[in-house]
């Protein structure tokens, strides 16, 4: 793998922990696709660092429990900008 690739890796890890990012949220300031991010965390990153890993595998956990929660508010601010027609 390229060392760009390597070097993005672990910068998405560190992001994600530092900022308790989501997958989507990193995906746009990285500007890769949740895929791409996704792949990074779960296949790449453990055999760069695997303490680091673990510790975006939790942030992650968290995300994926609360993200009920915003996807609700993601539709209410939907439909506050919409205008009435």
């Amino acid at each position: 793998m390229k060392d760009h690739i390597w070097q993005r890796v672990v910068d998405v890890g560190n992001y994600i922990l530092r900022s308790q990012a989501t997958v989507r949220d990193t995906a746009r300031v990285f500007g890769v696709s949740k895929s791409t991010v996704h792949k990074d965390v779960t296949e790449r990153l453990p055999k760069l660092n695997a303490q680091l890993a673990d510790q975006v595998k939790k942030v992650l956990e968290i995300n994926k429990a609360e993200r009920h929660l915003r996807g609700g508010e993601a539709t209410r601010q939907k439909f506050r900008h919409q205008p009435t027609a």
